[in-house]
């Protein structure tokens, strides 16, 4: 190429630039490049011809894009396809992530596949030398193959700083030689990839002048060891890289050399590399060397790479030559300048075969030829042993000016320099002070605040609340500490730094503060020592069971030791903490918030963890040394997360195993992750990290991201002190709650071991089966001798299997569940559940490479968990967090599974919840409608409706509930966990469906009834109004002749009807009045004595009771003088235990009692009301008696005390009074219905304008027409309004925010109305008889409606009033035009005309017009339509009745929200939040109140209780059931058996301020209510009254 211009060939472009280029710049940009390679051919052959098959290796290898867009760490870690044998460069790849040394074997297996090539047969024995010496094909072949090292090469050119780290990073863990000089191979610039090695460190043991073994770890950029480098001039037949193979290690070929397989003669790549390795001792007398040593190998002819053979020279301790043709070798200057040189030479000579010999001071020959290698190799490793003396860094290789250094780039040498800027924060402090003094927000700070939350969700016995409220201004102190202590100097820098850098430099930067702060931990080696002699010391002394005390004290100074290594310890993950409680304590603290907020936004904490993540970086969800979840802060960066990527779903995989077991190690080679731990110390908590999963396998393993969550090890010494136990199990449960699979490593075959982590597993995952949470597992055992051994493994499978199944049984008796083996518990195949893996190391470390077979197991492993995540429903990222919050909160508590909240299940059961209310919605709705239409059929004659046509009307509406529904459960994005529920909610819809079919059948019925049996009546109606039309007719057509103006026509009708209907009044005896009361005292007296019924009606005591029964008032009655409880004592006589007031639970069975009669007798008098068939005495009779029988029901819960005969009088009277309005109105209605008389009046209007019709001259058609239209007004009206009651119901659920969604939402409206209103009566109405509260409410809400928008409702009325008016011209039009067509009389044309609106109106039969008179239908036509537009016009300029749409409209929503579950916690009355009544499962309320709200008290004391059921069911406290002298602990409250055994009460310390606010508010008047005071045990908190309404209201939104 030609010198000028090799900086074009060699150019790196940017992303961005290559981005920009299209195919044709690119083809321009290649013929540019041939013609540079074209010119440079003539200059300089053998250059021109290498580069050329270097470009063809790179386009071979599908590399040739890469060389300028590098490849970068995510392309290979993420989850890709398997790739195939000819795709070079990604097995190469995949293999060395697996930490797999076959990495590089090449494509040998491909020679051994390779047909053999034959030679035609020939039985000609003188042909035998000419086919023996004849070539073959062999050359073609080799020349065909790339060698595996050009792979290896052509991938680190073609790979960014991180992934070229990387490669390096397992290229060592496989120990093999590392690339130290690599040329480019275009331009020959020599560049140094020192970057490449920062992250390596080397362990070994040397042995001092004492032979005393120390331990050492060191980075092997900044390790000074001696430099034992290799050349070779000449052609020799000996390998140097083999002979240095078997010089640093007999069994691995460190160097790749010609014999290794896949090996050809064809190296591209190769020439002029420099690679290094180290020897490592073992502290062994087998070892080699006493301490580490480097050796370097330059690859090619050392007189052809100077300038690498010159920085080898300068840096070498040791220089060895491997010389080939001795004459060529004599007259070189490149052997005489070694020669020269004062460093250590020794020669080895291939054309000879002696043994080593000193040539002078420094300088030695070693002949190699026909030799034992192995004696070649001890003369050699010996003789290099008495030379080796300086030593050499490779960061002081870097120094030199003539070569590229990868270190220098911008971004890198910025992120440095940045980096040793925050470095310089920590030289100028004490090591045991400077996390302290840096990071001060996640010290003792953060442990204080972490211990104080679980004592806060840990209560004990006294005054719960005071207690908590005092952990919760101790905490929020502790938060303003913490926000006090601010940034310090060290953190406002490093925010910033992470703020202002691109993301490459943020990269670089991270980087390389994780390499300062491991070489600052590295320097804390000292402790390490100290801890590992205290440990040794401590184990001795335990297994001498000494009891002097020693033991103690030195386990004290083992922690002081632990102590002071913590305080020392300084990494990454420390200042993550830092910026994570930075957040936190800013968003905790509430005094000007709004500025902490601002300044947080400024910071942007949660956004820059969420580009870490996605670049790579762990999240550390639990800290390790608090044993806590910063919940705020991991939150607050999944949330952002999730902003970032979108809500992608993601496969938890997690893994569990005592610690030191291999975890990290195996993630490390199936997945690529390092996890952010400081050096020297193993993974603390658990920390996730993120595996993209390429776009081709998305569609077949249904996910986006594998998170991976590993943890620190089960029985850690760290936490030597610590509760181990609770701690190993709190953290397997969260890891095994997380996870959709978690992964249970265990190391060896200690069967002591083996049982430890099992117990805690089993016991783990016998809780997720109890909270109802599947995650799977698989268990691997490593280090397993032989893993080929089948019956071994099966053996060992067995034992497993047993073991599982012992630890399942001991864990049952400990969680109290029912399983006797493993496989009760989790579904679990003991054959393809459990892997065996083969060691880690193929021999002893240091130096040992890792087992293939290791690398293989590990491959299989990760097929296996890929298998089964393709066929597992997993997790979006918004709904991990929720899980994690979920199982946070319940670890948290001392009883996990009792405390367990699945908050995930309990939004997607909400939104289940939310949508059955639009399919009741729809099925009542469309109910009402057939229910009219029907009804209207009956009115007109049609006695045959029923059930069948129900169900054929229904159908369409079923169908698309149905449909609706399956849409819902089969394509909403939580189908999975929607399954659960489906055939539940399916048959309540089927029940609802049925359940509407047959109530409104049993209507329809009994209107049928009251047709057939009004029979009679109607035909004498028939037969009145065609004699009173006869009548008139006659006396019209006595007068029309005479002119007479309105008002004698008037008053001639008036004295002729009195005559006209006196006939039929005395026909049929009037209807009695009622006296109401006298029936209810005679009734009462038949079964009680006369003065005592006559006494309770004087007193008037009923009307005392304080239940409020008024539908329309918006105010309830007034409270009674002496508070409610008072009023109940008034009713309770002979009690057994004498002297005692009646106690919370006997006043709340009391109000149950009157709400029961309420309740049952308000159906009653509906039911009667329904019948139409007015009031009768036995109606009274029938509620006195249902009143009888409910107090004898509740008086068999009540042992205590009996209820008296007066209390059971004044019930009687109280529900009579109740009903008394419906009775009256009853009877109004049946009169009004039966009634000649009244019925006659009704009609004389309408007779009048006959008379006065005929009298003007009309003619029997247009009466008729006139008459017709007259009947239809109130039908038509009646229809209308009908149909407007329903659409105004819709209308409200749209537009009334508290009726727009399910019950919980509704209870939500009524919690901040009764909020903003402060009236006590309401609350006390709604707490004690919600069902009449809502009822009230949602009526008060209806009724407001129409007044606000009578405007809207008018427009409605109008436009159906329009349809109807459509409708009955066309069926005019219709059966005008029929009747035309058929000649036909005014019964056909009647006939024609109502069976088209036999479903929209009902007609009332016009009997009394002499049809035969009717023979003009076009003027009927005429008159029927002008009299409906007439009469249209009227009903639009009317005012709209309001009542006529309130009561039906109020009753479709009452009946849609009120037909659910109305059970009440019994503790503290909160309602089941359950919209199906009857419910399947127990009942439960997300926020629970506190229970001196509803009276309860202490029993002692008598003072009211002021905690909440959801603190109580933790502690031992105890209570009293109904009924019961013993007392039952809160804890066990479902042993208390009845209503207290249907409720899950979940413990939780989050319980909304409102109820707090409320107590704190209402205080007295609760006091006054239960006539008892809020002190000693039951004190009200200090903090409860700050709240001020807007926080309660607040708490709404944020909790509802």
């Amino acid at each position: 190429m030609i010198k000028g211009d090799a900086h074009l060939a060699g150019k790196h472009w940017d992303k961005e630039e290559v981005t920009e280029v299209n195919v044709a710049d690119r083809s321009e940009i290649y013929w540019k490049e041939k013609q540079l390679l074209v010119g440079a051919a003539e200059e300089n052959p053998d250059k021109y011809e290498a580069q050329l098959k270097n470009k063809q290796l790179l386009n071979k290898l599908n590399l040739t894009e890469n060389f300028n867009q590098k490849l970068k760490t995510a392309d290979v870690l993420k989850i890709s396809k398997p790739c195939t044998e000819n795709d070079r460069v990604q097995t190469f790849l995949q293999r060395l992530l697996l930490m797999n040394y076959r990495a590089r074997c090449g494509e040998s297996g491909q020679i051994i596949q390779t047909q053999i090539p034959s030679v035609t047969d020939n039985d000609d024995e003188d042909d035998f030398y000419t086919d023996l010496f004849k070539s073959s094909s062999e050359e073609a072949v080799q020349s065909s193959l790339v060698h595996p090292m050009d792979v290896q090469m052509a991938v680190f050119h073609c790979s960014d700083s991180f992934l070229k780290q990387l490669i390096v990073t397992k290229l060592s863990q496989c120990q093999y030689a590392l690339p130290l000089l690599v040329p480019d191979p275009f331009t020959g610039e020599i560049e140094f990839p020192l970057w490449t090695f920062r992250q390596i460190r080397k362990s070994w043991k040397s042995t001092n002048n004492l032979m005393k073994k120390i331990s050492k770890e060191k980075s092997i950029a900044t390790l000074e060891t001696p430099v034992v480098s290799f050349f070779r001039l000449g052609t020799t037949s000996t390998s140097k890289s083999q002979l240095m193979n078997r010089l640093i290690n007999e069994k691995h070929d460190t160097f790749f050399h010609r014999d290794c397989p896949g090996s050809s003669r064809n190296r591209l790549l190769m020439d002029g590399v420099v690679e290094i390795a180290w020897y490592c001792p073992s502290g062994k007398s087998t070892d080699h060397f006493t301490d580490c040593v480097a050796f370097c190998n330059l690859h090619g002819e050392a007189e052809t790479h100077e300038k690498q053979l010159e920085i080898l020279t300068e840096m070498s301790s040791v220089n060895v030559v491997v010389l080939g043709d001795q004459e060529k070798n004599i007259r070189s200057t490149k052997l005489q300048n070694l020669y020269k040189l004062s460093t250590p030479m020794i020669c080895l000579l291939s054309e000879e075969s002696s043994s080593v010999t000193q040539l002078k001071s420094g300088k030695y020959r070693i002949g190699i030829k026909n030799r034992n290698q192995s004696d070649v190799s001890a003369e050699l490793r010996k003789t290099i042993g008495e030379l080796i003396s300086k030593t050499f860094t490779l960061e002081k290789l870097a120094e030199l000016s003539d070569i590229k250094v990868d270190e220098e780039n911008g971004e890198c040498k910025q992120g440095k320099d940045s980096a040793k800027t925050m470095i310089n924060f920590l030289d100028k402090k004490d090591i045991f002070t400077m996390k302290e003094t840096h990071l001060p927000c996640h010290g003792i700070l953060w442990k204080n605040w972490c211990q104080k939350n679980k004592e806060l969700h840990r209560p004990q016995d006294g005054n719960l609340e005071l207690t908590k409220s005092r952990l919760r201004m101790e905490m929020e102190k502790i938060r303003e500490q913490q926000k006090a202590c601010g940034l310090t100097e060290f953190m406002d820098s490093f925010i910033e730094k992470l703020n202002t850098q691109t993301a490459e430099e943020m990269r670089y930067f991270l980087k390389w503060i994780t390499i300062f702060l491991d070489k600052h931990n590295s320097d804390l080696s000292f402790l390490q020592k100290d801890y590992n002699d205290k440990w040794t010391k401590i184990l001795n002394l335990k297994k001498k069971h000494d009891k002097s005390g020693q033991l103690e004290k030195e386990q004290t100074e083992l922690e002081n030791i632990s102590d002071s290594f913590n305080a020392a310890t300084f990494g990454l993950e420390h200042i993550f903490r830092e910026i994570g409680q930075i957040y936190e304590s800013h968003m905790s603290v509430k005094k000007k918030k709004k500025q902490s907020e601002e300044k947080l936004n400024r910071f942007c904490l949660p956004e820059l963890a969420a580009e870490l993540i996605i670049s790579g970086y762990p999240l550390e969800l639990m800290d390790g040394d608090a044993a806590h979840v910063p919940l705020i802060w991991v939150s607050a960066v999944l949330d952002e997360l999730s902003r970032k990527l979108g809500d992608q779903r993601v496969f938890v995989f997690s893994v569990l195993g005592l610690q030191s077991s291999g975890k990290s190690t195996m993630l490390n080679a199936m997945f690529g992750l390092q996890f952010a731990v400081s050096a020297g110390r193993c993974t603390r908590g658990a920390f996730m990290q993120l595996v993209k999963v390429s776009e081709e396998m998305k569609g077949e393993l249904k996910f986006d991201y594998i998170l991976v969550v590993d943890t620190e090890g089960l029985r850690a010494p760290e936490l030597a002190g610590m509760s181990t136990r609770h701690h190993d199990n709190e953290l397997a449960t969260f890891v095994v709650g997380l996870g959709n699979l978690t992964l249970i490593n265990i190391f060896g075959e200690n069967p002591s071991e083996m049982q430890d982590i099992l117990q805690i597993v089993v016991q783990a995952f016998m809780r997720m089966k109890k909270v109802r949470l599947k995650p799977s597992c698989v268990f691997v055992h490593q280090n397993v001798t032989d893993v080929a051994a089948g019956d071994k493994n099966m053996e060992g499978r067995r034992r497993l299997q047993e073991k599982l199944d012992e630890m399942t049984n001991l864990a049952a008796k400990e969680e109290v569940c029912e399983a006797e083996s493993f496989s009760d518990v989790i579904a679990f195949d003991v054959q393809e559940d459990v892997r065996y893996f083969a060691q880690l190391w193929e021999g002893s470390p240091p130096m040992a490479p890792p087992n293939p077979s290791y690398s293989e197991c590990v491959q299989e492993l990760k097929n296996t968990i890929l298998k089964k995540a393709s066929t597992t429903h997993t997790l979006t990222l918004s709904e991990f967090s929720t899980r994690l919050k979920d199982l946070w909160s319940a670890l948290l508590h001392e009883n996990f599974v009792f405390s367990f909240r699945n908050t995930l299940e309990i939004t997607i059961y909400r939104k289940l919840e939310a949508e059955f209310s639009k399919w009741t919605w729809n099925l009542r709705s469309a109910i009402l409608s057939i229910e009219d239409k029907l009804l209207n059929r009956i009115a007109n004659g049609d006695l045959h409706v029923g059930e069948k046509d129900l169900i054929g009307n229904m159908k369409k509406t079923r169908e698309e509930v149905t449909k609706s529904m399956m849409q819902f459960f089969e394509e909403d994005k939580d189908k999975y966990t929607l399954i659960q529920w489906k055939s539940r909610f399916t048959s309540k819809i089927e029940e609802l469906h049925d359940d509407l079919i047959r109530e409104t059948k049993r209507k329809l019925c009994e209107v049928i009834e009251q047709k057939k049996t009004k029979e009679t009546l109607e035909k004498r109606k028939t037969d009145y109004e065609k004699k009173l039309f006869n009548l008139s007719k006659e006396l019209a057509l006595r007068q029309n002749k005479e002119k007479t103006d309105e008002q004698t026509l008037k008053r001639e009708f008036d004295n002729v009807w009195k005559k006209w209907i006196t006939d039929p009044k005395q026909d049929t005896p009037k209807i009695k009045d009622i006296d109401f009361w006298e029936d209810v005292r005679r009734i009462l007296s038949e079964s009680n004595e006369t003065s005592l019924v006559h006494e309770r009606l004087s007193l008037k005591a009923y009307k005392n009771i304080d239940i409020n029964v008024s539908n329309k008032s918006e105010q309830p009655q007034t409270q009674t003088k002496g508070g409610w409880a008072s009023n109940f004592v008034l009713f309770v006589r002979n009690k057994l235990t004498k002297n005692k007031d009646v106690n919370a639970e006997d006043e709340i069975l009391i109000r149950d009692l009157i709400n029961d009669i309420v309740e049952k007798t308000s159906k009653s008098a509906e039911a009667i009301w329904r019948t139409q068939s007015g009031y009768n005495s036995g109606q009274v009779q029938e509620i006195i008696e249902l009143v009888k029988n409910t107090v004898k029901k509740y008086q068999t819960k009540k042992q205590s005390y009996l209820f008296s005969r007066e209390l059971t009088v004044d019930l009687c009277l109280f529900a009579c009074n109740f009903t008394e309005p419906t009775f009256l109105e009853c009877h109004e209605q049946f009169t009004k219905a039966n009634d000649p008389e009244h019925y006659l009046e009704n009609q004389k209007e309408q007779y009048y304008n006959v008379y006065k019709n005929f009298c003007q001259g009309a003619t029997t058609t247009a009466i008729f027409g006139e008459l017709l239209c007259s009947k239809l007004e109130p039908s038509i009206l009646e229809a209308v309004y009908n149909e407007i009651a329903i659409n105004v119901a819709a209308e409200m659920r749209a537009s009334i925010p508290a009726l727009m969604s399910n019950r919980s939402n509704l209870e939500k409206h009524i919690l901040k109305t009764l909020a903003e209103k402060e009236n006590f009566e309401d609350y006390r109405e709604y707490i004690h008889n919600p069902k009449q509260y809502f009822t009230r409410f949602i009526r008060n809400q209806a009724l407001k409606y129409l007044n606000n928008e009578k405007n809207k409702i008018q427009t409605i009325f109008r436009g159906n009033l329009e349809n109807k008016n459509l409708k009955i011209n066309n069926a005019v039009f219709v059966a005008t035009d029929e009747v035309l067509k058929k000649q036909g009389n005014a019964n056909m044309w009647m006939g024609c005309f109502s069976k088209p609106l036999k479903e929209d109106l009902k007609f009332s039969e016009i009997s009394n017009v002499d049809f035969m008179e009717i023979t003009d239908f076009d003027f009927l036509c005429k008159i029927v339509t002008e009299g409906l537009t007439k009469m249209v016009k009227k009903l639009h300029e009317a005012d709209i009745n309001l009542e006529m749409l309130q009561k039906r409209s109020e009753k479709i929503l009452i009946d849609h929200f009120c037909q659910c579950c109305w059970a009440q916690c019994p503790f503290c009355k909160a309602i089941c939040i359950s919209t199906m009544k009857d419910h399947d499962g127990e009942h439960c309320v997300p926020f629970h109140r506190a229970d001196g709200i509803i009276g309860w008290y202490y029993s002692v004391t008598g003072d009211l209780g002021c905690d909440f059921c959801t603190t109580l069911v933790q502690t031992d406290k105890g209570f009293f059931p109904s009924g019961e002298s013993k007392s039952v602990p809160y804890k066990q409250y479902r042993t208390a058996g009845g209503k207290y055994a249907t409720w899950n009460i979940t413990p939780d310390c989050s319980e909304m301020p409102y109820w707090k606010w409320f107590v704190g508010r209402f205080q007295k008047d609760l006091e006054n209510l239960y006539s008892k005071k809020f002190q000693g045990s039951g004190k009200i908190p200090d903090e409860w009254k700050k709240y001020t309404k807007e926080d309660a209201l607040e708490s709404l939104n944020n909790y509802i």
